[in-house]
């Protein structure tokens, strides 16, 4: 067990950068977003048995990164996590959903950053428009057929490119309630 317990111990603004602050607390140093309240990642399946994701130059790994839709919430005002959610995977993806469902929260990278990451479920994802322009170029979208992750996955890797572990994370969470299931068979079975 820890024993050290949370505090209101003051934070010490080392850097202020344009997004992102460099902040010290008890000795130890983090980014802080300078805008935004938290992140949101959005585990969007469809239908047909897919996931839907993400592909993007990272500068800070100088790779491209596969992720789950994800974005900030607050960054540009007041903003409910599920709002942020639904905006970001329209405007990453072109894909919608007649729900979400909030399935988590917790630290994105405790050791380097106080970014809290909640996950959204979003299931029966269908594409509704095309990216946001600001998008379009820099993030490519992949729907993957659930049954294949694993094994596009490592494919993605050989070429040069990481995968985000957090996909993981957010498909056992969508898959504790019941959906992104997958049959012995092969054939995908989506459960809302």
């Amino acid at each position: 067990m820890v024993e050290q317990k949370a505090s209101s111990s003051a934070a010490e603004l080392l850097f202020r950068g344009e997004h992102l602050n460099l902040m010290r607390r008890r000795g130890w140093e983090y980014a802080e977003h300078r805008t935004a309240t938290e992140s949101v990642m959005i585990v969007a399946l469809t239908a047909q048995g897919g996931i839907v994701l993400v592909e993007e130059f990272r500068p800070s790994v100088d790779a491209p990164v596969i992720s789950l839709p994800a974005g900030l919430s607050g960054d540009e005002g007041p903003e409910r996590p599920e709002e942020a959610a639904r905006r970001e995977l329209q405007e990453e993806t072109g894909y919608a959903a007649p729900s979400l469902e909030r399935m988590g929260r917790g630290p994105g990278s405790a050791g380097a950053s106080s970014e809290m990451v909640t996950f959204f479920l979003a299931a029966d994802a269908r594409r509704v428009a095309e990216q946001a322009p600001a998008d379009r170029g820099l993030l490519r979208v992949h729907v993957v057929g659930l049954e294949r992750l694993p094994e596009w996955t490592r494919e993605q890797e050989a070429s040069g490119a990481l995968v985000d572990p957090k996909i993981w994370a957010g498909l056992y969470l969508a898959r504790a309630r019941g959906a992104g299931s997958v049959r012995k068979s092969g054939d995908p079975t989506p459960r809302p």
